[in-house]
């Protein structure tokens, strides 16, 4: 055996590890916190027409069908039922920047606590779910499956696909789900959305799908650290090295953040996509994902409240 082979073997006992960690974190928040705010909040959101029938006091005035009103004299409104299957699907940005920041922690690797907490809760829930890889050439397809297994498969892929060489578009991989998949889906868009640029495919995916922006935040977009640091954009050769005690620099800085930011809130809510942010944590081991989830389904419930 050769010494890439050993470091080889090492990377794959990681991982192992890494995802074994992943599952049994996720497994205790989804038997617990979250225990029924994933069906609550997404079970209802496919809905299949079940039949036509004559109005009772009760019912909502907005099911009625006027055309079998007009016709027939007398109000009736549509039934509809929940689908007893909903498919969940990832579509992952494989950028660099995605495994880039400073701290303990990459946004892949939160990518996949998020994955793996929804997958499992999906599986939970006898759903099929199904990745979309966004790297280096076509977008890999993993196809919606049920299962425990199926669902600890995706998230070893979200944790080990290599890196693309620069920042890729998600069109292509938005424009796969919008074509692919014939029934709805509840779709979670796994980025960090700094190369992020909307296209029709975003909007007929999100005419089609109800999509997710899972928008995963570095710390540093807020507050890099003082000090000299060497930069290297995705896809550049060319470190830089930046001085973040200037306050030329910071101010700079700040102002092409809250731009990016503006962009993409604009982009987002133009297609109707709703936004859970996530943030990456400055200390290992910070549960993070909980909270954030907790706080996204809290709001989906609250505004089906209202409707």
């Amino acid at each position: 055996m050769t010494a890439r082979d050993d470091g080889g073997d090492e990377e794959l006992a990681e991982l192992l590890a890494e995802v074994r960690r992943i599952e049994v974190q996720s497994t205790r928040l989804v038997t617990g916190t979250m225990a029924g705010s994933y069906a609550s909040v997404f079970r209802g959101a496919g809905v299949e027409f079940d039949e036509v029938r004559e109005y009772v006091e009760g019912d909502d005035p907005r099911q009625i069908d006027w055309n079998v009103t007009a016709r027939v004299g007398r109000p009736f409104v549509k039934k509809y039922v929940d689908e007893r299957e909903l498919t969940v699907v990832f579509v992952l940005d494989q950028s660099p920047t995605m495994r880039g920041g400073f701290g303990p922690w990459s946004a892949r690797q939160i990518a996949a606590r998020v994955c793996a907490t929804l997958a499992f809760s999906a599986a939970r829930n006898h759903d099929k779910v199904g990745l979309v890889a966004c790297g280096d050439g076509a977008p890999r397809f993993v196809r919606p499956a049920n299962g425990r297994g199926h669902a600890l498969r995706i998230v070893r892929d979200v944790l080990a696909l290599p890196d693309a060489s620069r920042s890729v578009d998600l069109a292509p991989a938005l424009d796969r789900v919008a074509r692919t998949l014939r029934r709805h889906a509840i779709v979670f868009v796994l980025s960090d959305f700094l190369a992020f640029a909307p296209g029709p495919e975003l909007d007929l995916c999100a005419r089609r799908h109800d999509v997710v922006a899972v928008r995963l935040a570095v710390p540093e977009l807020d507050a890099p650290p003082l000090g000299l640091s060497w930069l290297r954009g995705a896809g550049s050769s060319s470190p830089v090295l930046v001085d973040w005690s200037s306050p030329r620099v910071r101010a700079a800085y700040a102002e092409r953040v809250a731009a990016w930011r503006r962009r993409t809130d604009a982009a987002l809510r133009r297609s109707r996509i709703d936004v859970l942010d996530v943030p990456v944590p400055t200390v290992a081991g910070k549960d993070v994902v909980a909270p954030a989830l907790m706080r996204f389904f809290r709001m989906r419930e609250l505004r089906g409240a209202k409707r």
